[in-house]
């Protein structure tokens, strides 16, 4: 770009953290007159086209270039029928539902009054650097902006400590039956590149139910140099894996009411029918019970659920934790902090699952017919001032660590010298399953880490729970309101 256009353009070369405040301000402007989720994949899809562009110029290409979208849009006043041709260009076309519309379909109607902030925002990514994380960064804001229907992304925090409670390597068959942006898989390979000088390739599947979120999934796994086997849009649930895996990574989400929309369950489906069918109004246990059974021999998983999975009285829910602690497939449970996602209040566990807890196995001590329980509610930190929550990196360590150290495979750099694993009272307990058995299968850490008569530790859990319920009733308000509004709109 000449110094002239730059001049003329009113913008210079800028970081992430100086093109953020610029970005946002511009998406908001789009947002509304399309909306908020429209615009900020229109943000995503740009900054992927940029960079798509940029590492295909050398090759010989039928398709536009970066500048040949900069050039028209500075120079024609109609902005919108360029940004959607180049973008159906250079965007994955598998989801297109038309050869006609090819590639059409994932990018939304972009009239008129969106030109001039359109041409604005095609200036400001123009002149960005660190395109790699300026897309992270519009990642978050796409995951905030669809978030109220449960279908937001996984933090790159607890992604790492997901990733690395499992510990992946490069000849497993991983999956992530609800990838989203594909986040969970890339932090897997990211794992593994950071542990080996080799060049990793194991063998990713990811699979999710919106063709949006899989065109978003394509493009970060494009911009990691991640290859994976991405499924056409499908409910995971409708049907069990026909392979097992040896790693599955799930965020699936909490609580989802609406997860057998046919109104029937087969009591057959081999995943349920060791146990129990799974309860039609909450698919918590239907996740776990798939992810289960798509554990190949020796499989682990980690999968993310909110608190009622682990202590809901509720009968079907109470069995089925009875029958996956009687067939030895809970390894560890997590109590995660609350407020992590922004928009779902509720606190959280990470589950772990293991098929095989033997010392042959993922670790050297035989943990066989036992349950680890790590009570990490505190090991948040505020992002600096704003109203956002991550994991504390150094609490995500200690779990890390403790989980090691029980397994028998203490980590390289641990926080402590400890040779062994021992019980923390308030951090961890290590269960056998005749106790869980003894507790009615309650699987909460806080109420095994948690000493009886602790009186502060009682009183902090019991603020965490009031706190869950209300806001899982400020959600449930939330949803009952757009009900409503759905319904007075068809009168």
């Amino acid at each position: 770009m000449t110094d002239d256009k730059q001049r003329r353009w009113g913008v210079s070369v800028r970081s992430p953290n100086d093109v953020a405040p610029h970005v946002h301000q511009l998406a908001a402007r789009i947002g509304s007159r399309l909306n908020e989720q429209d615009a900020w994949r229109i943000v995503v899809s740009l900054v992927y086209a940029r960079w798509a562009a940029r590492e295909d110029r050398a090759r010989e290409s039928s398709r536009p270039s970066w500048r040949w979208l900069t050039d028209r849009t500075d120079k024609d006043p109609r902005v919108g029928p360029y940004v959607r041709g180049f973008l159906s260009e250079w965007l994955h076309q598998q989801t297109a539902a038309d050869e006609s519309e090819r590639g059409k379909g994932n990018v939304p109607s972009l009239p008129a009054t969106v030109d001039s902030d359109l041409r604005q925002l095609i200036r400001v990514i123009d002149r960005a650097e660190g395109l790699g994380d300026l897309l992270q960064h519009c990642l978050r804001n796409l995951s905030d902006s669809q978030a109220t229907g449960g279908h937001y992304f996984t933090p790159r925090d607890i992604a790492r400590l997901m990733v690395e409670a499992v510990e992946p390597r490069d000849t497993h068959r991983i999956l992530d039956p609800a990838c989203g942006s594909a986040g969970l898989l890339i932090e897997a390979v990211l794992h593994m590149r950071r542990h080996t000088t080799l060049d990793v390739r194991p063998s990713l599947t990811g699979q999710d139910l919106h063709a949006g979120t899989l065109q978003i999934a394509r493009m970060n796994l494009d911009a990691h140099g991640v290859k994976a086997d991405l499924a056409p849009p499908m409910d995971s649930l409708a049907e069990p894996t026909s392979e097992g895996f040896d790693v599955v990574l799930a965020n699936p989400p909490f609580n989802a009411a609406s997860w057998a929309p046919d109104g029937t369950l087969d009591d057959d489906d081999p995943r349920w029918s060791r146990y129990t069918r799974p309860r039609r109004g909450d698919a918590n246990f239907a996740w776990i019970l798939h992810i289960a059974h798509a554990l190949a021999p020796g499989g682990r998983a980690a999968v993310l659920m909110a608190d009622g999975a682990a202590d809901n009285i509720r009968k079907a829910d109470r069995v089925i934790r009875e029958g996956l602690v009687t067939d030895d497939l809970v390894e560890c449970v997590v109590a995660l902090p609350p407020g992590l996602f922004p928009h779902v209040r509720i606190p959280c566990c990470l589950w772990l699952l293991n098929r095989d807890k033997s010392p042959q196995g993922v670790g050297g001590v035989d943990r066989n017919r036992e349950v680890l329980f790590i009570n990490a509610r505190g090991a948040s930190e505020q992002i600096g001032n704003s109203r956002r929550w991550r994991l504390d990196p150094d609490g995500i360590e200690r779990i890390l660590h403790t989980l090691a150290i029980w397994r028998g495979v203490p980590r390289s750099a641990p926080l402590q010298e400890v040779d062994a694993y021992g019980d923390e009272p308030g951090w961890c307990r290590s269960r056998t399953l005749q106790e869980l058995a003894d507790g009615g299968y309650n699987l909460l850490p806080p109420n095994h880490t948690d000493a009886p008569g602790d009186a502060n530790g009682s009183s902090q859990q019991r603020i965490v729970e009031l706190t869950g319920e209300l806001y899982k009733r400020f959600e449930e308000a939330r949803d009952l309101e757009a009900k409503l509004r759905r319904a007075l709109d068809e009168l």
